[in-house]
């Protein structure tokens, strides 16, 4: 199954979809002080913002880490916006050629914002030409080769670097240590996912109840994109099967419709978890044999499962790999087998 499909067949991928991208612009906040959660983070970030404005300087280069759907890129705008900058948005595979980093560069204005998400997947040699560009705004560009060979040096105007990834620990050290500011985003309490979800339905115009709030919050696997993507299929739902209002008892029924259950989980995340106890005995495993027997790639399964089933405590990492801890043999329904029984006596 490709990646593409396989997050497809899991509705509540924080992968942003199409619709979600469409959607997303109407619900983005535009100030800082809009923006809910990440409480500690939002309150360095104020500082540093104002900060480089009481400087009349552009921010330093900053970096944003955290699972997918915690609204990284949400908050790149907002800081283009509170500094009155306008912002440029790319993504590390969009960015093939040396060339295609430097056309974007040279067109930036002095205090603008460059946006890369996904900045862990630049090619190594888009990379090297960042360095550069990142402390001394210029670069150096050779043209021909052997005595042919020339240097162009383009002169960059004052710009600030913000980069997004999901894995920073792909990211070289090179590159790493030329950012600034560094902020990573943690999962979101059941209470700030009430108040996204009060906030998206009041400017969709969507009647909805607190109780209903709550219970799609948590489901919504600690994600405000999450949370607004199932707020969206629930009001479809209401709007087809109910009266329109989005009620406790509608959600409860078009999340089990949806095969979403009490704890968040979906098939695949459902499916992962079978795979580990029936075919190797609930582990440890190692993430390479979960993705072969699910015909699946490893980075998907890391990407796609992982992150939620790490958070939620239903796996384990060890040194030998995966495993399927006590709440997941509990909320699955498993028996405990005699080897597992065993290896908590030990």
């Amino acid at each position: 199954m490709a990646k593409k499909e396989f997050e497809r067949e899991k509705i509540i991928a924080s992968q942003e979809t199409e619709e979600d991208q469409i959607l997303n612009i109407s619900l983005r906040p535009s100030r800082l002080t809009d923006f809910i959660g990440q409480k500690t983070l939002v309150e360095n970030l104020k500082v540093s913002l104002q900060a480089a404005k009481k400087r009349s300087e552009p921010l330093e280069h900053t970096l944003l880490s955290g699972p997918p759907g915690l609204g990284k890129t949400s908050l790149a705008h907002i800081m283009a916006n509170e500094m009155g900058s306008k912002i440029t948005a790319t993504s590390g595979p969009a960015i093939g050629k040396a060339g295609d980093l430097i056309g974007i560069l040279t067109n930036l204005a002095d205090g603008d914002i460059l946006f890369i998400d996904e900045i862990h997947r630049l090619s190594k040699t888009v990379e090297e030409f960042i360095y550069p560009a990142m402390e001394n705004f210029e670069i150096d560009f050779v043209i021909d080769k052997g005595p042919y060979a020339k240097t162009i040096k383009f002169n960059l105007k004052r710009f600030t670097l913000i980069g997004a990834t999901t894995r920073a620990g792909l990211l070289t050290a090179p590159l790493r240590s030329r950012f600034g500011i560094f902020y990573h985003l943690d999962f979101y309490e059941v209470e700030d996912l009430i108040k996204v979800i009060m906030r998206s339905a009041k400017l969709l115009n969507i009647p909805i109840d607190k109780n209903a709030a709550e219970e799609i919050a948590r489901r919504a696997r600690g994600s405000p994109r999450v949370a607004n993507r199932l707020l969206r299929r629930v009001r479809d739902w209401v709007q087809v099967k109910r009266d329109g209002k989005v009620t406790l008892e509608a959600t409860e029924e078009a999340l089990a419709n949806h095969g979403i259950d009490t704890m968040g989980l979906d098939s695949v995340d459902r499916k992962v978890i079978t795979v580990m106890y029936e075919s190797f005995n609930g582990g440890p495993v190692g993430i390479e044999s979960i993705a072969a027997t699910l015909n699946e790639e490893p980075d998907t399964i890391v990407d796609v499962v992982e992150p939620f089933l790490l958070k939620a405590g239903f796996i384990k990492r060890t040194p030998r790999g995966r495993e399927l801890t006590r709440q997941a043999y509990q909320h699955m329904g498993f028996s405990r087998t005699p080897s597992q029984t065993q290896k908590e006596m030990f």
